[in-house]
């Protein structure tokens, strides 16, 4: 499987992806990468759905904007992209803009999967990644080892050098926001995943030193409908280095909620 960039439709002012036909099914990217990195979901899911990868503000083909500060901002552009209630998916940042929406907009969101979602950082956790926010300039390009690090092993795969163009690719300006906003949200808050009216899905590497399986494990327990899958050998970039577990996980809960 190659990493090859997709042409691009217009979703309200963001790029995005379509593919297949059928239920809705959004799928969010995490912070400095692009649609691309769901390539792999993309493919499985538009056999059997109507599939929309959005690029997230300053990311892929979708601009910057301008006041775009928080988890909340971002949310607000997916939401004036959807058309339609959908299954929304996110990844990293993109998984707290999908709590955010279900929480938000309950009646757009037919079920919700959060794949590596961060819940609760410790203070040591909190400082470290505020710490990498506050170095981004919004115009060097931000050295991604430490990023690649996190998210991979030392393994030059096909994987971890995609993710490595898009970090350097990315515009600068947009990843300095994005990145704030992730390292100054904490995930979502206690009562709001307690009043998640649809079935969640929390799912995260067995690996994973961040988005931790206890993090996952906890929101599971504290949303109503809510369950989690733990993914034995996986670390952050679990959709691209585990395709086949993530995929068949996310067709069994599309057609529990995309009746």
């Amino acid at each position: 499987m190659t990493w090859t960039t997709r042409p691009r439709s217009d979703r309200a002012g963001l790029a995005a992806i379509e593919a297949g036909a059928g239920a809705q099914i959004v799928l969010l990217h995490g912070v400095g990468l692009r649609s691309e990195a769901w390539n792999r979901q993309i493919d499985a899911l538009a056999a059997r759905y109507h599939v929309t990868a959005l690029d997230m503000p300053g990311h892929g083909d979708s601009s910057v904007r301008a006041g775009v500060t928080s988890v909340s901002d971002y949310t607000d552009a997916v939401l004036a992209a959807l058309e339609g209630p959908a299954l929304v998916v996110g990844h990293s940042m993109g998984a707290m803009i999908a709590l955010d929406l279900a929480v938000r907009a309950p009646d757009q969101v037919k079920g919700v999967v959060a794949l590596n979602a961060v819940f609760e950082r410790s203070a040591e956790a909190a400082r470290a990644v505020q710490a990498r926010a506050e170095e981004l300039d919004g115009v060097t390009v931000a050295d991604p080892t430490g990023a690649l690090a996190r998210w991979f092993s030392t393994d030059d795969t096909p994987e971890r050098a995609a993710c490595h163009d898009w970090l350097c690719s990315v515009t600068q300006a947009g990843y300095k926001a994005a990145y704030t906003a992730f390292a100054h949200n904490p995930g979502p808050r206690r009562a709001d995943l307690a009043r998640l009216s649809c079935p969640a899905l929390f799912m995260t590497g067995a690996l994973e030193p961040n988005s931790t399986p206890a993090m996952s494990e906890a929101m599971a327990a504290l949303a109503p409908k809510g369950r989690a899958i733990i993914v034995p050998g996986a670390a952050h970039m679990m959709p691209m280095t585990h395709p086949e577990v993530v995929n068949a996980a996310l067709l069994d809960f599309a057609a529990e909620v995309l009746l």
